[in-house]
């Protein structure tokens, strides 16, 4: 049960998203591969804060998959483009970090995909509200987490469903000529910050709507 849950505030859970971007924005760069998740945007650099300085990050690492269900665009599982290749598993090996239904928004239907530790992906084909709802339904009175990458959070943000956003700035300019980058396409959006922490390596900021 969460605290807010405990507290008598809110029984059901909120929408979060939370994601690692540069200065610019971005998320990743167009030129995704699958031996570049990220494209050409130097992936060292923007998740250093995660993997090399982990123990200074502890809690805002650990919120990041602290959620009853997960949305996460196609290009968070996949690179590819049209029909699916069986083969393609994800970039996390056999026990992906999620362990809780992740829907993946495609076009293309697949049937679900269960893996190791309580992570099973689930495609959805028709659209952002039916995700959500499925993810809302399987999360229970726990927080659906929307994934990313940054366009799917963008597309949420537009249509007023996330409750909570998490921006983990990098201190550094990808300088990218294109790519997937917070906030375009949005509109004028009104946010109430609610915490920030800086780091040397990262500096965590907490809006709400």
């Amino acid at each position: 049960m969460s605290s807010r849950a405990r507290a008598g505030l809110q029984v059901m859970g909120i929408v979060t998203a939370d994601i690692a971007i540069t200065l610019d924005g971005f998320g990743a760069a167009s030129d995704q591969s699958r031996e570049h998740p990220f494209g050409s945007l130097d992936a060292s650099r923007l998740h250093a804060w995660m993997f090399e300085h982990a123990d200074d990050n502890a809690a805002e690492v650990a919120a990041i998959v602290d959620a009853g269900a997960f949305v996460m665009g196609r290009n968070m599982f996949t690179p590819g483009r049209g029909e699916w290749d069986p083969a393609w598993r994800g970039w996390w090996g056999e026990d992906p970090p999620y362990h809780a239904p992740v829907f993946v928004l495609t076009h293309h239907e697949r049937d679900p995909l269960p893996m190791a530790g309580g992570t099973t992906f689930h495609f959805v084909t028709d659209g952002l509200a039916s995700a959500l709802a499925q993810a809302r339904a399987a999360a229970g009175e726990r927080d659906v987490a929307i994934a990313g990458g940054a366009s799917t959070i963008n597309a949420y943000l537009a249509a007023g469903a996330i409750d909570e956003l998490r921006l983990h700035v990098v201190p550094y300019v990808a300088g990218l000529a294109s790519g997937s980058r917070m906030f375009d396409g949005v509109g004028p959006l009104d946010l109430e910050p609610v915490a920030t922490r800086p780091t040397p390596y990262v500096t965590h900021l907490t809006y709400r709507r």
